[in-house]
This record gives structure tokens, C-alpha cells and sequence, in this order.
């Protein structure tokens, strides 16, 4: 008998992909908290902080939307040496949304925890 395989991304892949996408922003607005961060540095802390590896592409276009929707400021510093880098920062209104997700994410990880108790005991 012959299996073929699919080339499509298994379902389990599909599911992670899924939801990592969809704890992306918190991710970013969380990496901004403390201090402002140009592109490549929050890509170091999503990694260091979170294990979220992400491509540039991923980050960026995510990054102009939370500025179109005053949730970041940035601007571009010149560089010691290199290029110039563009810095971004949470704006009051960022900070906010930031802190309404984390609440949230906080009580909906604790409840999916309580409910997988079972399965991850192997009960």
C-alpha cells in the first residue's frame, strides 16, 4: 500500500500557525512596555521573551497598523554607526488596549489551563 503524503501543512502545524498568529499583536504591544524598541529588537525579544521566531515580513505590517490605529508612535534615529533605525513606542491609547488584552488573555489561558488539567494528567 502506497500513502501519500500531503504537502499542505498538517493540521497540528495549521493550529499552532493559527494561534500563534493570533496572539501576535499582544505580543508586539507587551514587547513595547518597557522601553521603545526598533524593528529588529522586537523581533530579538518576541524570540528571547516568547519564543515567537518571526520573519521581518510578519512583524512590519503589523507594526504600521497599530501605528495607523494610534496604538504606536515611532520615528527614525540616526545610528552611531549603520543605517538610521526606526524606533516604536506605545502611545497612552496603546498602552491601554496592551493592558485590556493581557487582562484578558491572563483569564482565558487560566480557564483553558483549568479545562486541559484533565487531558494532560492523562486522566
Amino acid at each position: 500500500m502506497v500513502l501519500l503524503r500531503n504537502t499542505k501543512a498538517e493540521p497540528d502545524e495549521k493550529w499552532e500557525a493559527q494561534l500563534r498568529k493570533g496572539c501576535l499583536e499582544l505580543a508586539i504591544l507587551a514587547s513595547l512596555w518597557e522601553k521603545r524598541l526598533y524593528g529588529l529588537e522586537i523581533l530579538r525579544v518576541l524570540e528571547e521573551d516568547s519564543k515567537l521566531v518571526l520573519a521581518e515580513g510578519t512583524v512590519y505590517p503589523i507594526l504600521g497598523r497599530l501605528k495607523e490605529e494610534g496604538l504606536l508612535q515611532s520615528e527614525w534615529v540616526e545610528a552611531e554607526a549603520g543605517h538610521p533605525r526606526k524606533y516604536y513606542w506605545l502611545t497612552a491609547a496603546g498602552r491601554q488596549k496592551a493592558a485590556t488584552m493581557a487582562q484578558f488573555w491572563n483569564g482565558f489561558a487560566a480557564n483553558l489551563t483549568r479545562l486541559l488539567k484533565p487531558v494532560l494528567n492523562g486522566r
